[in-house]
């Protein structure tokens, strides 16, 4: 049979739309959803709302405070509080009657359809959410590993790590040499590491302006380059050197002890160093057995794994076509996600999968720029339909409306995920 896209589509829309067969003696169908944060928390809130209690849901999250890697930067910056960027899991259990559960997940047997925690209880599930974010590959920057992070911290996900370089920032010397070691693609938040040394040098501009900023980065292009290269030679002329790819930014190691980088042979003295390393799909992906490689291929029409259909991968963790890794794309693929578990579940009516996303960044106070797009479901994957993205030279009035967006738009996706 040939298949083209509306064959594609609906049968899969047909095939979720009918309810699941429980295990006998297991009463309401029963969804575990590991990871709390902007797919996790989206999809365990949108089954428990909508279902309206006929689907018994558990969250597993070990963090007590979910800090947002998003709007992280501006943390950094000084734009933002760490409260503020912080939102807890109270109203998924009081409103929602989710069983929210502080604790690690560290097995997950397919065959049985259980999870097993670290404080020794076991979950039952019919179906099975993870969306558990990044881990960090280990040896992709010489020298550097997790026992490293706190004398150059990755701050890549957001809290105490955030907290620690924003001190050492404020504590630099007079004059001193900020570093980053900026990641190999696919990783989480593409426009990220930029927006932070924006930040970084945000600060500095104003308590350290004789200090210098250097990116070590193993790619040829970043996103919104043009955008961001415009906006340092503006707001911060002379303080940041970008050495990509064809300058030695591949070829990086560091020591820790000695707070040095070394970039293509040349050994720099810094007093600052945000490694940001290689990134793969949180662990317990790879413990269930449904990665391949560093990510989770994942079915575009519901984000089901590619290797057990009762099982789904969100967020940065999935391997799913052409969709970024960001809160925004994590948060629409959770509403796919908790659609399609519902209708598997109960029977309830399937819609057809829309993702989207944007991703804004602050590069000066009031000035924003963002990048977006549309995608669909296709047979291979989820596939980018159209885009937009800031354009050089924009007026100072357009920029404070797009940094006013993302502002709403934070409000708004933290409000999905936790209210």
């Amino acid at each position: 049979m040939t298949w083209n896209r509306r064959k594609f589509l609906g049968a899969a829309t047909g095939a979720l739309s009918a309810p699941a067969v429980l295990a006998e003696g297991s009463g309401k169908p029963r969804v575990v959803v590991i990871g709390g944060g902007a797919g996790g928390a989206t999809a365990a809130r949108y089954i428990a709302k909508d279902s309206d209690g006929a689907i018994d849901v558990t969250l597993v999250e070990p963090s007590q405070v979910y800090f947002s890697c998003f709007f992280s930067n501006l943390y950094i910056g000084g734009l933002k509080s760490i409260d503020e960027i912080g939102h807890t899991y109270g109203a998924l259990a009081a409103k929602y009657g989710i069983n929210v559960i502080h604790d690690w997940a560290v097995a997950v047997d397919r065959v049985g359809k259980n999870v097993t925690l670290a404080g020794g209880q076991v979950l039952p599930y019919d179906k099975l959410i993870l969306s558990p974010g990044i881990d960090f590959v280990e040896g992709s920057v010489q020298g550097w590993d997790l026992s490293a992070q706190n004398k150059m911290p990755h701050a890549y996900e957001a809290g105490s790590q955030s907290q620690l370089l924003r001190a050492q920032i404020e504590n630099m010397p007079q004059g001193g040499v900020f570093a980053m070691v900026a990641p190999p693609n696919p990783y989480r938040c593409p426009p990220g590491p930029y927006e932070r040394i924006s930040m970084v040098a945000h600060v500095l501009t104003t308590t350290n302006p004789t200090a210098k900023i250097i990116i070590a980065d193993p790619k040829p292009k970043f996103s919104k380059m043009a955008l961001f290269e415009d906006g340092w030679a503006t707001y911060y002329p002379g303080m940041i050197d970008w050495i990509g790819e064809d300058f030695g930014g591949g070829d990086v190691s560091v020591d820790p002890d000695q707070m040095t980088l070394v970039i293509d042979g040349e050994e720099l003295a810094v007093d600052i160093c945000n490694v940001i390393p290689a990134m793969k799909a949180g662990r317990i992906a790879e413990i269930a057995g449904v990665t391949d490689g560093r990510w989770a291929p994942v079915n575009s029409a519901d984000m089901s794994s590619k290797t057990d259909p009762d099982v789904y991968v969100l967020g940065d963790a999935s391997q799913q076509g052409d969709m970024p890794k960001s809160g925004f794309s994590a948060n629409s693929q959770a509403k796919v996600c908790a659609n399609a578990v519902r209708g598997a579940l109960t029977g309830s009516r399937m819609f057809p999968p829309r993702y989207a996303n944007t991703c804004w960044s602050l590069i000066a106070v009031n000035d924003g720029v963002k990048v977006g797009a549309t995608y669909e479901a296709t047979e291979e994957k989820i596939a980018r339909v159209d885009g937009f993205i800031s354009q050089v030279g924009e007026d100072v009035t357009l920029r404070k409306t797009t940094y006013e967006e993302s502002e709403n738009w934070y409000a708004a996706i933290t409000g999905d995920m936790f209210r």
